[in-house]
């Protein structure tokens, strides 16, 4: 390996999290420039890799047959090397033994597979894990908005979601199958947001919650119709799920259909011992509500995300979201070290326009 070939990544830099890890070990692979990141999460209270950051780089470098330094809980300084050759692995399995998040787990295998044309599909089975989690996606909302909007540019990702876990014990199973790209990559462009013809959602219930007289379910579902009513008689397909978890847990999500092809989300949202069924339905309506009432096409949950198909897209893209998210940022900053794409920010009263030329 030529280390003066190494493109050095300060890992604290921007929001200095496992972020930098995941989307520069990514990028590393997509654009076959071997990475040296250091300062590995150094500001945050237990410096250096945790087990799921370890987990995720161990799947990416094996899916690609890369070369990954040694790196264990705590080691704050790895390096990659892309296989030059592209020799893709087409089935994975991983044992997670915590509530790692599985959305994050699969995120640099997915920008990586960006670049991937064989094989025709690659197959990863988690056991273990975390389908819901604080500050990740949650898998149902992969599969509901990021990975439909990712579809219509070329990466088709499959979910099958067999078993939900929840923290602190984890213990879900997932099927993910990845068709990489035939073609190019067609470019992004979410500007419009159009009208909305149909307001969807799934809340996720564990079993331990479940009551006679208290419908956890059904009291979300309530509350989240009624704060939509007070705005628009939008067509809802709401629904609520009990399902088996070792931890019990409340996940829930809206997502909205509009004419113009736009998916508008709210992210995910988790139920808390302190915060009312009632409180946490309305929330997730109001936040669902923002969007439409400002007209925003891309929720500030899925704008970091198409950043590095935007990125990776020859064509120009674009894309109007509420705000820059520090995770936006970070993916911004990233892509700059990969490619000499060019893109600006233009900012208005209530959105921000991001555009690769």
């Amino acid at each position: 390996m030529n280390n003066s070939n190494l493109l050095e990544i300060d890992g604290s830099f921007g929001e200095g999290g496992g972020a930098i890890l995941r989307l520069g070990a990514a990028y590393s692979v997509l654009f076959k420039h071997p990475i040296r990141i250091y300062n590995i999460r150094a500001n945050r209270p237990k410096p250096g890799l945790r087990l799921q950051h370890q987990i995720g780089l161990k799947a990416l470098s094996e899916i690609s047959s890369s070369y990954l330094s040694p790196c264990g809980v705590g080691t704050e300084e790895i390096t990659l090397t892309p296989n030059s050759k592209s020799e893709i692995k087409n089935y994975l399995e991983l044992n997670v033994s915590t509530a790692a998040s599985i959305g994050l787990l699969l995120q640099p295998v997915q920008i990586a597979s960006l670049g991937f044309r064989k094989p025709q599909k690659i197959e990863i089975f988690i056991k273990g894990g975390g389908t819901f989690g604080k500050w990740a996606p949650s898998v149902n909302y992969l599969k509901e908005v990021t990975y439909k909007i990712l579809e219509r540019s070329g990466l088709k990702i499959d979910l099958d979601i067999l078993k939900h876990g929840f923290y602190p014990k984890g213990g879900a199973q997932v099927r993910c199958i990845i068709h990489p790209p035939k073609k190019a990559v067609k470019p992004i462009n979410l500007i419009e947001l159009g009208n909305v013809d149909l307001i969807q959602g799934e809340i996720i219930i564990s079993n331990q919650l479940q009551r006679n007289r208290d419908n956890i379910g059904s009291r979300i579902k309530k509350s989240i119709q009624q704060q939509l009513r007070r705005y628009d008689k939008f067509e809802t397909d709401i629904r609520y799920t009990w399902v088996e978890s070792i931890s019990p847990g409340v996940g829930a999500s809206l997502w909205a259909h509009t004419n113009t092809g736009v998916i508008i989300s709210t992210g995910t949202y988790l139920g808390e011992i302190k915060l009312s069924s009632e409180k946490l339905g309305a929330n997730i309506a109001q936040e669902l509500l923002h969007y439409i009432q400002n007209e925003i096409p891309v929720d500030k949950f899925l704008s970091d995300q198409l950043i590095p198909l935007m990125g990776y897209a020859t064509e120009p893209s674009t894309i109007k979201v509420s705000e820059i998210t520090n995770h936006t940022w970070t993916n911004l900053e990233l892509i700059k070290l990969f490619t000499n794409r060019e893109y600006k920010i233009l900012k208005n009263d209530n959105y921000h326009l991001i555009i690769f030329k």
